[in-house]
């Protein structure tokens, strides 16, 4: 049998930092064992007669997809709003939004641009309210990746995780996971694209605690050296597309090439959190070869967001 579902104090998922450390083991654990009784083609109904009201203020193929199989898979049903279904921001208060959703939903997911949207929502809804991915933070990214990882080393004992690129939502939301589990975090990239100065204090903070240890530099090789895992992602993302010339023109230094995964521990594996400007960020030839395990990354975004729905919605 697959056991409880586990429990977490929190009422919603907006930072990975809602989680403990120990919560966040709990889910990954939990998500292993409704994987593997997936694969073996058992059922899991625990969300039956649930909904799951999904806001997009930014399009996606994985948040939508694995979001709206997971309900589907835990016997719920997911309601996809974009910005254009509902009056988010277009005459209706987030916090009406909010309240009136409450009465008809049992569970919000958000994927918009300010993180205060997200927040403000959660603040005012009675039910639980997941980030999808703010301008701030992508804890169920973060989440699924190291899941990834899990997957590989339960204790994440001599782990190194090395970002190249911009010091973004995705990089805040790895570098606060890899703190709370004990996981050596180095960031590189170019001056004026590091991670906002408070989520750095607060990483430090929780690493000092936590034994790990948090590297900021624009030294590809420093970053690089000796990591087991090498992450990346666009350099122009969603909303930034007026910048995209001067970013491609700072990063231009930053893809990741097979040259630079020579650098890294024997073996590392390289990941994405997709989608891939590929022969920007990346070259075909690393994405493609047999270290990288971004497949393995997007399937577990569905597997760990039914752990994360589970333990957030079921009472």
């Amino acid at each position: 049998m697959i056991g409880k579902i586990p429990k977490v104090k929190t009422k919603d998922l907006l930072s990975v930092t809602d989680f403990s450390k120990e919560e966040m083991i709990a889910i990954f654990e939990y998500t292993k064992k409704m994987k593997d009784e997936l694969n073996q083609g058992k059922t899991h109904n625990f969300l039956e007669g649930k909904t799951l009201g999904m806001i997009f203020e930014k399009t996606s193929t994985r948040t939508r997809v694995s979001f709206e199989v997971a309900m589907f898979q835990l016997g719920g049903y997911a309601l996809f709003l974009s910005r254009d279904d509902i009056q988010l921001g277009r005459g209706e208060t987030v916090g009406d939004t909010a309240r009136v959703l409450s009465r008809y939903l049992d569970g919000i997911m958000i994927r918009c641009y300010a993180h205060a949207t997200a927040l403000e929502l959660a603040e005012n809804a009675t039910i639980p309210v997941i980030n999808g991915l703010t301008d701030t933070f992508h804890p169920c990214q973060a989440l699924a990746d190291f899941y990834t990882i899990y997957e590989r080393n339960k204790n994440f004992k001599n782990e190194k995780l090395a970002f190249v690129g911009d010091g973004n939502n995705v990089a805040q939301s790895l570098m606060l996971t890899a703190a709370m589990l004990g996981v050596n975090f180095a960031l590189a990239c170019p001056k004026g694209y590091y991670p906002a100065k408070n989520v750095v204090e607060m990483a430090f903070s929780i690493a000092s605690k936590s034994g790990s240890v948090i590297t900021l530099t624009g030294d590809i090789a420093m970053a690089v050296e000796q990591a087991t895992y090498l992450y990346t992602d666009v350099w122009v993302s969603m909303g930034q597309e007026k910048e995209a010339s001067r970013r491609r023109k700072d990063f231009a230094k930053y893809k990741i090439t097979m040259k630079i995964l020579d650098k890294c521990a024997p073996n590392c594996k390289v990941m994405h959190c997709l989608p891939a400007h590929r022969g920007e960020e990346i070259t075909d030839e690393v994405i493609d070869s047999p270290q990288s395990i971004v497949l393995d990354q997007a399937e577990n975004r569905l597997h760990v967001q039914k752990a994360i729905l589970c333990a957030l919605m079921v009472k």
